[in-house]
């Protein structure tokens, strides 16, 4: 009997790849109709429903040297469960679209869809649906569809005099990207968070019942999320660089390519960390740490000054 795991995707087919990804992805209680229709039809309980999209490319997102199928399919489930965190929320059903080349392992898709659905059973939220097509390259679209049970918190609430707070790691993921991208595969540690990244599922629930004024998922860059949040509120930032964590791990790679180790946790996205504010007097939930603070103005500054370089990555 051949093994499926060995053929190409032009070996097996459109429709025969999408019965043996939709095996790897068991069905919450959530899912009234999964995979296999021509939409998914999902079980609504009080509350809002919150929606949101991301893309990963090969060669712009990731590369399959540095990155293994399976941590590409925990990359592409955490920037999305991430997005719904942000807000708030829970998230509790995705979509996945993925475009490839013909000759791509049928292995290396299987092994994807095992590392997406791995993610996602962290919050026992339920892959429903999909498509799949050809490609020159590996192209991942998801959108992840979850429920919120208080208002949403938004980029636009903050007010002069909150506090400015993050939660989760940062910086880990940029200082294994750098590693990387210089032919290492050390320290493991930020090579891993590269690889797989932490978000703090629970924080984004627990920081909006805790009062959170304003709140943003910190794919891009810390300065530059931040930005985000400032400009949507009208107010200015000032971020204390005395307030940020530098692990060790963080000095050796800067040591080893000239850059400042703080640089990882400012500039630094992909771990999806949250950031939000808070009102002053409000008391921050577990995982949350004060690391700056909110006046009237605009921008964003670190320890009141402009910050010089890059504040996080840019698409175009």
């Amino acid at each position: 009997m051949v093994d499926v795991a060995e053929q190409t995707l032009a070996d097996i087919g459109e429709f025969g790849l999408i019965a043996e990804l939709t095996k790897r992805f068991p069905q919450g209680e959530q899912v009234l109709v999964g995979p296999g229709d021509d939409a998914a039809l999902l079980r609504i309980r009080n509350g809002h429903v919150v929606v949101s999209t991301d893309l990963l490319v090969e060669g712009r997102h990731f590369r399959r040297n540095w990155a293994s199928a399976a941590d590409v399919g925990h990359r592409a489930a955490a920037q999305n469960l991430s997005d719904i965190n942000a807000m708030g929320g829970r998230a509790h059903s995705l979509t996945v679209g993925l475009a490839a080349p013909a000759d791509l392992p049928v292995r290396w898709a299987l092994e994807f869809a095992e590392g997406f659905a791995e993610e996602c059973s962290l919050l026992g939220a339920s892959v429903v649906g999909g498509d799949v097509t050809r490609s020159s390259e590996i192209v991942v679209s998801v959108t992840v569809l979850g429920s919120l049970t208080q208002a949403p918190v938004l980029r636009s609430g903050a007010r002069p005099g909150d506090v400015l707070a993050l939660a989760g790691r940062q910086g880990w993921a940029a200082a294994g990207l750098a590693v990387l991208g210089r032919g290492f595969r050390s320290p493991r540690a930020v090579v891993t968070a590269y690889q797989r990244p932490e978000p703090p599922y629970d924080a984004g629930p627990a920081a909006a019942a805790a009062g959170a004024t304003a709140m943003v998922d910190v794919s891009d860059g810390l300065l530059a999320e931040a930005g985000h949040l400032a400009a949507a509120s009208g107010v200015a930032v000032d971020v204390t660089s005395s307030s940020l964590e530098i692990p060790e791990p963080f000095l050796a790679v800067a040591a080893a390519i000239n850059a400042d180790p703080a640089s990882f946790v400012l500039t630094g996205g992909d771990d999806h960390a949250l950031l939000a504010t808070f009102p002053g007097d409000a008391s921050l939930p577990d995982g949350w740490r004060v690391i700056g603070r909110v006046s009237e103005g605009e921008g964003v500054t670190v320890d009141g000054e402009a910050y010089d370089g890059p504040t996080g990555w840019t698409h175009f």
